[in-house]
C-alpha cells in the first residue's frame, strides 16, 4: 500500500500530528515502509495457533488488602500545593 499526500494529510487530521512540508516526503516513505512490513505477516501460516491474551504466562503476584489506618485531614493538606480551608484546590476543569 503506498501512502499518497491526500491520506498522509487525512492521518495527520485525525491523529491531531502537525509536521513541516519538507518532512512529508520522509514521512510518506517511512508510513509506507511501515504498511509494508505488516502487510508480510499476513504471509505467515498461523494455523493451528491460539491468539494470545498476554505476552506471559506470569501471574501477579498481588499483596492482600488490608484496613489501615486512614490519613487524617489535616495531615493531607499539608503537603498540598493549593489548599482552602479543608479542600484541595484544583484548576477548573469544567466550564
Amino acid at each position: 500500500m503506498k501512502i499518497d499526500r491526500a491520506l498522509l494529510d487525512k492521518i495527520a487530521h485525525l491523529s491531531r500530528l502537525e509536521f513541516e512540508e519538507k518532512d512529508a516526503d520522509k514521512i510518506m516513505n517511512e508510513m509506507s515502509a511501515i504498511v509494508t512490513w505488516v502487510e508480510q505477516l499476513k504471509e505467515v501460516n498461523t494455523d493451528g495457533v491460539e491468539p494470545l491474551t498476554t505476552m506471559s504466562h506470569e501471574i501477579n503476584a498481588l499483596r492482600e488488602d488490608e484496613v489501615k489506618p486512614h490519613l487524617p485531614h489535616d495531615k493531607a493538606l499539608l503537603n498540598a500545593p493549593k489548599k482552602d480551608a479543608d479542600y484541595f484546590r484544583v484548576p477548573k476543569v469544567l466550564e
